[in-house]
């Protein structure tokens, strides 16, 4: 199967033929490094780095660039507050920013551009805007965009401007031609930072930005362009007027949008106490559970965090891990092949607009049908069946790498889950272990009730126990 990616201008899934034969241009939205980065960032983070990890697995030689803000009304509010330089607060969160998606082992963009390091390049595209009278300077300094001088406004977001222009509810500003014309150019204000350009000192607006690195890094047009849903209006609509405006054609040929998080059903809000930073999760669960988390959903489709819904992709997890501790066990190992039948499921749902989540899905059936092979080697080893079992581990692996979860050896991600275990629940391991023998003295003696109550106070403490050939073993949940 070809791959097929939803593109938002067009409301449906369209073949994928990039621009360039063999080369993906992609540009992805970054945060604002005002604060602290919440787990909607970390959706978007890991759902364009799996995209990205694909599109390279496909072969294709991509660029792909994913920028900071870093000028804009809400830094320089922060910078108010604390008496903090706006360049010191946004390297703390940019540092802040790379640490936590280092851990959820994300890979690093082509290029990571900041909108102060390009002011030069916004204000000369400001400038071509304002030669192609598509945009307009007024006295004191602001700069605006012309709604009317692009006719075709609204084709990302489906928004006519005459019904907007009907409905606004927009403060009347006497120095714009319309009420939908924005910024692109702002004055600086006494104790904002400034840059000086032929309309005065001041400083860009946010939309411009992203218009402007992305024809730096990508030119004038490039296949793909993402980010969250709440960006479709009126950010990247915005962004094709600009460029649009200025080149004539096509901007983007593919736009792509993820999904909201919400928490425990709720729209995640500051307002409603539910604003989930990824530190505070990273605080209770392991990387690689808060990334098969954030693609256990397809990716346009809304994610509802919440500890039944961690608790659940953590016992995921385990049963894969453990699936590939047995294989281990048995001697599978990995030689590079790619050829068994779940690689060729996890593909066809990839190459279905990135579904991650029918690609999960492929993998825990595949565990299930391996495990049931696994028990057979017991009973009847067999050459076809361990070169069954060897494709299953192949393929886990390359999946692996995609997907960006389970790369652990598994007797260190076991181990390091009974340690954090251990440590947040301030249990003797000793203690266990004395509980595991009494239980196996117990089934010994036929007291099967007496077992089952062991199993049961372990249970409460989300220690599953694992009954095997070799004794019994334990972990959490």
């Amino acid at each position: 199967m070809s791959l097929k990616v939803y593109n938002t201008l067009h409301g449906k899934k369209e073949d994928f033929i990039p621009i360039k034969e063999g080369k993906v241009g992609m540009y992805v939205c970054g945060p604002t490094v005002y604060d602290t980065s919440h787990i909607g960032h970390a959706r978007s983070v890991v759902v364009f780095d799996t995209i990205f990890r694909w599109f390279r697995q496909l072969g294709y030689d991509v660029t792909y660039v994913r920028n900071f803000t870093d000028v804009d009304d809400k830094i320089i509010k922060k910078s108010n507050q604390t008496g903090q330089d706006c360049a010191v607060i946004t390297e703390k969160y940019i540092n802040e920013f790379h640490i936590e998606m280092d851990v959820l082992n994300v890979l690093r963009p082509s290029f990571e551009p900041k909108a102060t390091e390009h002011i030069r390049h916004i204000i000369d595209f400001i400038q071509m805007l304002i030669n192609k009278d598509k945009a307009y300077h007024v006295d004191g300094g602001d700069v605006y965009f012309s709604i009317d001088s692009f006719k075709e406004y609204g084709k990302l977001s489906g928004r006519n401007p005459d019904d907007m222009r009907a409905g606004a509810r927009i403060a009347v500003d006497e120095k714009k031609k319309s009420p939908l014309d924005f910024t692109l150019w702002k004055p600086a204000k006494p104790g904002e930072p400034f840059w000086e350009s032929p309309w005065g000192k001041g400083r860009p607006g946010w939309h411009i930005e992203c218009s402007a690195m992305s024809y730096e890094y990508l030119g004038e047009s490039f296949d793909i362009h993402g980010g969250g849903k709440d960006l479709i209006f009126p950010h990247h609509e915005n962004e094709i007027a600009q460029s649009e405006a200025v080149f004539g054609g096509q901007f983007v040929k593919y736009w792509i949008h993820n999904g909201f998080v919400d928490i425990n059903n709720e729209k995640m809000s500051k307002s409603l106490g539910n604003f989930t930073m990824i530190k505070e999760v990273l605080a209770t669960y392991s990387p690689e559970v808060i990334r098969m988390f954030l693609l256990s959903n397809h990716y346009r489709s809304p994610i509802d965090y919440s500890e039944d819904s961690m608790r659940e992709t953590s016992m995921g997890l385990d049963r894969i891990y453990s699936f590939l501790e047995r294989l281990e066990n048995i001697g599978c190992k990995a030689d590079g092949t790619q050829k068994g039948e779940l690689w060729d499921d996890f593909s066809f749902a990839m190459n279905d607009d990135f579904n991650s989540a029918k690609a999960l899905g492929s993998v825990f059936e595949a565990v299930k049908k391996g495990n049931r092979l696994v028990d057979d080697t017991h009973d009847n080893p067999d050459e076809s069946l361990m070169e069954s079992l060897n494709l299953f581990y192949n393929d886990i692996k390359a999946i692996s790498n995609i997907l960006g979860i389970f790369l652990l050896d598994p007797q260190f991600y076991f181990k390091a889950k009974k340690d954090k275990g251990m440590e947040d629940m301030a249990i003797d391991p000793s203690e266990i272990e004395d509980l595991i023998q009494q239980r196996a003295d117990a089934r010994k003696n036929k007291n099967f009730s007496r077992a089952d109550e062991i199993r049961d106070l372990l249970a409460a403490k989300n220690i599953v126990l694992e009954d095997g050939q070799q004794g019994t073993f334990w972990r959490f949940e």
